[in-house]
């Protein structure tokens, strides 16, 4: 039916499946959307893509410019949303959760470090500033910050490839404070510029892989600490690191295993109530700096004896010293440190904003995605320059905080706090905490990150994701860090191409007694309609697929017309495309669809679209590829067309 049409015309005949006893089918227009002006249809395009949100919404209608200027400090600084109805019940949660995963964070700070290279008091410096300014500008209130496993191990990883760390410790540092601040600067840009889908490329199957082989790789680098030896390889695949272990055997301590493992089976012990029984969470929340407290009172005991335990030794006392002064912004390692910012940036968003959408959900509540973005660029530029490298949100540590019964981001403040209290008065207890109870720290967190039940969720569910997944997990252990994680990213990238070079294209068949056509596979009771070849097209029409689909159609004819001609069928006269799943079109395929009836045409075939959107349709009116259509080439639905283009056919004499 053409696009200036209103006829009503009458059901096909009863010999095609369609109901009969359904009342006569009335064939509408197919209508053009209303008429825009470029600039508007710019804005709109705009608009959607960068403000899918509508962040400004909260202003409209507003009485007056000193509301708008409140929403807009509310907006910055979530913390004066909230803040007026803040009460004491309320802050007796948050001192009791903020205490619960301060004995968490102190050990976990220090054994970060050590994990990225650093000193361990850059641990306990990266758990006081950063979380201190995320309760100001973060949206999530249970979000727990600080320095994560993966990107310590990452940030380690990448900047000991270039610079040693025990050979010229201070450029490491600088190294690893330019990073951080880079990171900073990435992200922020991330949520200002309101770029955040850039992070969903890391997609969840590639990430299942990534962090499953960056927790085997930690795992096993921790066996240096495990087994006291102190000539271990730098390198971070799984064959140079275990080579290193067996090749090192002489250096092996058997005081350093026995109090390894003991208290690895501790920690272990007690992760493994807490996630059987969710109401004891404290358990494993205070057993590591139970383990630290522990360890470091029998090593301090038997320090005459257990001369072949390693300590960490001094931790100078006082409050994050200033590193602005380390910062720096050109020389020959410049290069190294945006690519190790960004990429651990672009890590630790991508757990920061998972971990707090996580939680927010369980409260029924939103994360601002952007604001997260700008809070967390901004506490790693903050921190760069107080002597913190890169923290985000914390999976255990927002776990913890969320069952201690976090009610506000002033969980985060009550931490910092018991930080600070750390920092200023006990840090020469830490002076004989063994390297070993560290080791075993950094082990029980990171193994939860292999997960092996969402590996096999992938295998059932989608064999394209869990390739994916799994070669971004063997690029880790056998490739590298780094590499695994461009691997990850690159698999994202090719299944998005996959899927818009390579669209699906189905046939359809009416499901009898219904106007309603739906593919023939899935409905074993859908019914294909004589002479007609209906398909569908589930993706926009791109000069990246044209081709492809201009080819799929024809087989798909060529099938059908071979299939007619060995069951003795009515002959194919017509095709239709069903366009509903097409959301857009370009030039390309424009031609395609003009290439295509002309291929058709000469074999006798009609062409005929139905439901294309209203983009597509202004697209098609506009190129005029309409007029070369006909009055009976663009139908509103596929029943529409069956049924006026039969009736067409019967009136033929």
């Amino acid at each position: 039916m053409g696009v200036n049409s209103t006829t009503t015309v009458n059901k096909i005949q009863s010999e095609l499946p369609i109901s009969v006893a359904s009342p006569p089918l009335e064939i509408h227009n197919v209508r053009l959307p209303p008429r825009r002006s470029t600039s508007q249809k710019l804005r709109q395009r705009l608009s959607d893509i960068f403000f899918p949100d509508d962040p400004l919404h909260r202003f409209k209608n507003q009485p007056s410019w000193l509301v708008k200027l409140m929403l807009g400090v509310q907006c910055m600084f979530p913390i004066f949303q909230w803040g007026p109805t803040y009460n004491l019940s309320l802050f007796r949660s948050d001192v009791i959760s903020g205490l619960t995963i301060a004995s968490l964070a102190i050990p976990q700070g220090i054994s970060y470090a050590k994990l990225a290279n650093l000193p361990p008091i850059i641990g306990l410096y990266s758990s006081f500033v950063p979380p201190l300014i995320y309760s100001l500008l973060g949206s999530s209130k249970h979000l727990g910050v600080g320095p994560v496993s993966i990107a310590s191990l990452v940030m380690g990883s990448m900047l000991s490839e270039t610079v040693s760390y025990t050979q010229d410790p201070i450029l490491y540092l600088k190294l690893a404070f330019t990073a951080t601040f880079f990171a900073g600067v990435f992200q922020s840009s991330l949520g200002i510029l309101r770029l955040g889908f850039v992070i969903d490329f890391l997609s969840k199957a590639t990430l299942v892989g990534f962090m499953a082989g960056a927790a085997i790789i930690v795992s096993l680098q921790q066996l240096k600490g495990l087994l006291g030896i102190v000539h271990f390889t730098s390198k971070m695949q799984i064959i140079p690191v275990l080579a290193s272990v067996f090749k090192q055997k002489d250096e092996w301590s058997w005081q350093t295993i026995v109090l390894g493992f003991g208290f690895l089976a501790f920690l272990l012990i007690t992760r493994h109530i807490s996630l059987r029984k969710p109401n004891l969470f404290w358990v494993s929340a205070a057993a590591p700096l139970a383990s630290v407290i522990l360890s470091t009172i029998l090593v301090f005991l038997l320090r005459n004896k257990a001369h072949g335990i390693a300590i960490i030794g001094e931790l100078p006392k006082g409050l994050n010293p200033p590193s602005s002064n380390m910062l720096f912004f050109s020389g020959p390692y410049l290069a190294l440190a945006i690519k190790t910012g960004i990429v651990t940036g672009i890590l630790s968003l991508t757990e920061g904003i998972a971990v707090g959408r996580t939680f927010a959900a369980l409260k029924n509540y939103q994360v601002d995605g952007n604001k997260e973005m700008m809070a967390i660029g901004i506490m790693n530029i903050a921190g760069s320059c107080s002597s913190c490298y890169v923290t985000t949100g914390s999976f255990s540590r927002s776990a913890v905080n969320y069952n201690a019964g976090a009610q506000t981001a002033v969980s985060n403040i009550i931490m910092a706090s018991a930080v600070l209290v750390t920092l200023l008065f006990l840090m020469p207890l830490f002076y004989y905490t063994p390297n070993v109870v560290l080791a075993a720290i950094i082990i029980t967190a990171v193994i939860g990150l292999i997960d092996y039940q969402a590996s096999y969720k992938l295998w059932k569910v989608d064999k394209l994701d869990f390739l994916a997944c799994m070669c971004s997990f063997f690029g880790v252990l056998f490739i590298s860090v780094p590499l695994g994680l461009s691997i990850a990213v690159a698999i994202s990238v090719f299944k998005i191409l996959l899927h818009v070079s390579r669209p699906n294209t189905l046939v359809l068949g009416n499901i009898p007694g219904t106007t309603i056509f739906h593919n023939v596979n899935q409905y074993r009771e859908a019914l294909r309609i004589p002479s007609f070849l209906i398909l569908a097209v589930e993706s926009p029409i791109y000069f990246a697929n044209s081709t492809y689909l201009q080819e799929r159609i024809l087989r798909w004819v060529r099938e059908e017309e071979e299939h007619i001609k060995a069951n003795n069928g009515s002959k194919l006269e017509c095709i239709i495309l069903d366009m509903t799943a097409v959301t857009a079109i370009d030039t390309s395929g424009i031609d395609t669809l003009c290439e295509l009836r002309k291929m058709l045409e000469k074999r006798s075939l009609q062409l005929v679209l139905a439901n294309p959107v209203g983009s597509v349709m202004e697209k098609l009116h506009q190129s005029n590829i309409l007029d070369s259509f006909g009055l009976k080439g663009v139908y509103l639905t596929v029943a529409e067309a069956v049924a006026d283009i039969s009736s067409s056919w019967k009136a033929q004499p």
